[in-house]
């Protein structure tokens, strides 16, 4: 099973997503080809309304620690209630490009 899925199966395992994005950001960076060690994950959900910004990323960090011990380098996070989402426009901000590894 890709990284990706397993992101994904975890997060949607275990929070109630009204949105849920998982991207392999990592083309962008200096690794091999086919690499799955940069992601951005978007999550909207219900369940982040009164939760302040590092709480919700704890827990995404809690779900995911296999990943981030292992194969994952850098998760670049997202998360809102559904109305911040929707104040978003339904969008998430681009990721900056790479600037190092030598590319």
């Amino acid at each position: 099973m890709s990284v990706q899925t397993i992101i994904e199966k975890k997060l949607t395992e275990s929070i109630d997503c009204v949105f849920l994005q998982v991207e392999n950001e990592s083309f962008r960076h200096a690794v091999p080809e086919n690499s799955e060690t940069h992601f951005k994950v978007t999550v909207v959900s219900e369940e982040f309304v009164g939760k302040l910004l590092i709480a919700r990323h704890r827990l995404i960090n809690n779900l995911l620690a296999e990943q981030l011990a292992g194969p994952v380098h850098a998760l670049a996070m997202h998360t809102y209630t559904p109305e911040q989402w929707a104040d978003k426009g339904n969008v998430a901000p681009l990721s900056a490009d790479c600037l190092g590894g030598g590319k």
